[in-house]
C-alpha cells in the first residue's frame, strides 16, 4: 500500500522568507534580553488588559436576538406584500399590439407610399454624408 508523500519538497528561502527569519532572530534576541522588571511590567499590563476585557459589558449580545426577529419579519413583509404592480402599464402581448398596428386601417396608407418613405431614409442618409 502506497501512502501519498504529504511533505513538501524542501525549496531553497526566498527573500521573503529569509528577510522573516532575521527579523525574527532579532526580535526573539531583543525580549531575550529583556530584564525581569520589565518582563514583570508587561505581564502585569497583559493581565490587567485581559481583566478589563473579561469584565467589559457586552450590550450588544442582548439586541442579537430582537435585531434576529426584526430582520425575519421585513423579510416576511416583502415577501408577502410584494411590490405594487397593479399601476404599472404594460402590454400583455407586445407582438400581438404590434401586428394590430401593422393590420390597423393607416397601415395600407403606409404601405402605399412605400418609395416616399424610403425617398426619406435616402435624403437623410445623404445629408448626413454631406455635413463633414
Amino acid at each position: 500500500m502506497n501512502k501519498p508523500n504529504d511533505e513538501k519538497p524542501i525549496e531553497p528561502p526566498g527573500p521573503n522568507e529569509q528577510f522573516e527569519q532575521s527579523a525574527k532572530a532579532l526580535f526573539d534576541a531583543s525580549v531575550d534580553s529583556l530584564d525581569a522588571a520589565t518582563l514583570s511590567k508587561l505581564n502585569q499590563g497583559r493581565q490587567a488588559a485581559l481583566a478589563a476585557a473579561a469584565d467589559a459589558p457586552r450590550l450588544w449580545h442582548r439586541w442579537v436576538p430582537a435585531a434576529g426577529m426584526a430582520t425575519a419579519v421585513l423579510v416576511a413583509v416583502l415577501v408577502v406584500r410584494g411590490p405594487d404592480m397593479d399601476d404599472v402599464p404594460f402590454a400583455a402581448n407586445p407582438v400581438q399590439s404590434d401586428f394590430e398596428l401593422l393590420m390597423g386601417d393607416d397601415a395600407l396608407e403606409m404601405i402605399e407610399e412605400l418609395d416616399f418613405y424610403s425617398w426619406i431614409d435616402i435624403a437623410e442618409a445623404d445629408a448626413t454624408d454631406d455635413v463633414g
